[in-house]
């Protein structure tokens, strides 16, 4: 085995949900880089303002519409017949309430943003990577608040906890055609950490959710994730040298999080 190629084979199809993010121009830079063809999926204003490189199949969608995003992966499915592989990175916290005062449309509208936005594109991915010539995988995003909880980002880990049940179950119902895993970075240097790119963060833009100069005294490699060092494990798990890894959550946190 070539360990310099810890990434899915030259020319598989990768589609990347929320594509335009932070975490997720790293992906398809990376993926690109390596010989990928890749499709994004995203939210208008997210294609408008990072908008993809022209070798890239761009569809503008909302992936909490279960419509939109059936008629994506149609279109995607008439223009390569399958895919290899499925990266889900989709989400946003807007408000941050506790769980007394939250409104249930406030808690819907953010749990929707990160478990309906898994679960469409899974859906309708799976027909398409069960006709992939390998071992097709999904990678999902979930976080590690969803394992110890937080103050006022109940509907985002609660969702996020969703997700993982969601991954292991998909691993197992799709097994052994279909690997299924998640990633759940810490802080990372995008516009999340400030609202999320379709909903006012900014690349830069100050951390409305975390205290920074705090939240590095509990990260042992003392500093801020970049999107490249998610994109890059995110790879790894869509690669054959992770054909053997399915239903587990890959942490990457800088040590912040130790499961």
């Amino acid at each position: 085995m070539l360990y310099n190629r810890l990434a899915p084979p030259e020319n598989s199809r990768l589609v990347v949900v929320g594509g335009c993010g932070g975490i997720g121009r790293a992906v398809v830079r990376l993926a690109l880089a390596n010989g990928l063809q890749v499709a994004v999926i995203d939210l208008p204003q997210s294609v408008e303002t990072f908008p993809p490189p022209e070798s890239v199949i761009t569809i503008t969608a909302d992936a909490t519409q279960e419509s939109a995003v059936r008629q994506a992966f149609t279109y995607i499915g008439e223009q390569w017949g399958a895919i290899d592989g499925l990266v889900n990175l989709a989400g946003f916290l807007t408000t941050f309430e506790t769980v007394e005062n939250i409104s249930a449309d406030q808690w819907e509208y953010i749990s929707d943003g990160s478990l309906l936005t898994t679960l469409f594109p899974c859906k309708y991915a799976i027909p398409l990577l069960r006709k992939s010539e390998g071992t097709a995988a999904i990678v999902n995003m979930t976080t590690g608040i969803a394992y110890v909880g937080r103050a006022r980002y109940g509907p985002y880990a609660a969702a996020k906890a969703a997700v993982i049940s969601l991954t292991k179950t998909l691993a197992i119902e799709n097994a052994p055609k279909i690997r299924v895993n998640a990633v759940a970075p810490g802080a990372v240097d995008t516009p999340f950490l400030s609202g999320g790119t379709a909903h006012g963060g900014t690349e830069g833009g100050s951390a409305r959710r975390v205290n920074m100069s705090e939240y590095l005294k509990l990260v042992p490699m003392g500093y801020l994730a970049q999107p490249e060092e998610v994109a890059e494990p995110i790879l790894f798990l869509l690669s054959n040298a992770a054909r053997y890894i399915t239903g587990q959550v890959l942490h990457i946190n800088g040590g912040a999080l130790m499961i």
